[in-house]
């Protein structure tokens, strides 16, 4: 599978690391293809209008197809739409514009793996306990399910409590705020979810500062955060790996422009990633495993 196209790839900010590792996969895989691609993301982390913009700038430039996970279901619509009407191929990894008739879109079941990691952590506690959720960037088409999955997860264990929930925003200062402003209202804390590995991080940290302590889970399978599960500090992830959904990406982008078929929607396996099998996910995105389109649908 080769061929000298352009392509363009947009991730919604530059300060979690988990984008960073997507446009690094993409880069090497496109590399690996043939292809060159080039990268955009928003300074100002999920912001709208500069995505906005800089969807208008990849268009401008003619690529041969173009990748994005938009910051917002439909505010960029118009622009998405513009793509589809230009003939360019499109394509939507971890996150889309459910109006937007996309060629294809790779991402993982948010409510059942953020179930699944919840549920990791409410057996290792016994079945009980008093939790704090850590919430998504409330406009992210992933923050709901998420939070869904982990208040699905609570159902299952009369023994576990909610006892209070924020907003991190999917960063490393909001998970630390939000964890901060948790403890200073809740004088017992048994165990956290949060909705993607940075803001788990910055849980850790505001843990950390006020001298206490509580098992920790986060989503993304980040390099930082396998180090801190190598550690003991962190208690689980799960591979939702937006250097795999992204490379998925790459590979259905070739495909489609070689006239190929590929399916409106791949949804790829996410599993729970803790100190038992970390050692395969310890290295850093420039040296993981990229995917393949065989191993990824189980067909040529």
């Amino acid at each position: 599978m080769t061929g000298a196209w352009r392509l363009c790839c947009l991730t919604k900010n530059r300060t979690n690391p988990a984008y960073v590792g997507a446009q690094i996969g993409a880069a090497r895989l496109a590399e690996r293809l043939g292809c060159t691609l080039v990268g955009y993301a928003p300074q100002t982390p999920d912001d709208v209008a500069e995505q906005t913009a800089l969807l208008e700038e990849a268009l401008a430039s003619a690529p041969d197809a173009i990748l994005i996970s938009p910051v917002h279901t439909t505010a960029l619509d118009p622009t998405l739409q513009k793509v589809v009407d230009a003939g360019i191929p499109l394509i939507f990894f971890v996150s889309s514009a459910p109006a937007i008739p996309a060629d294809t879109f790779v991402t993982a079941n948010n409510e059942t793996l953020a179930a699944g990691i919840a549920d990791h952590l409410f057996r290792h506690l016994g079945g009980s306990g008093d939790i704090a959720v850590i919430e998504g960037l409330p406009q992210s088409p992933t923050a709901a399910p998420r939070t869904r999955g982990f208040l699905k997860a609570a159902e299952g264990f009369p023994g576990i409590r909610i006892v209070a929930s924020a907003v991190g925003d999917y960063q490393f200062g909001g998970g630390k705020g939000a964890m901060a402003g948790i403890l200073e209202r809740c004088a017992r804390m048994d165990g956290v979810v949060a909705a993607n590995d940075v803001m788990a991080l910055g849980a850790l940290e505001a843990l950390r500062e006020a001298g206490r302590e509580a098992p920790v889970v986060g989503i993304n399978a980040m390099p930082d955060a396998i180090r801190a599960i190598r550690a003991g500090t962190l208690l689980a992830t799960v591979s939702y790996d937006a250097l795999s959904l992204v490379g998925t990406g790459v590979l259905a982008a070739v495909r489609i422009l070689r006239g190929e078929p590929v399916p409106k929607l791949l949804e790829l396996p996410a599993d729970i990633v803790d100190a038992g099998n970390c050692d395969a996910w310890d290295m850093p995105y420039e040296q993981r495993p990229l995917p393949n389109w065989e191993a990824v649908t189980g067909s040529a």
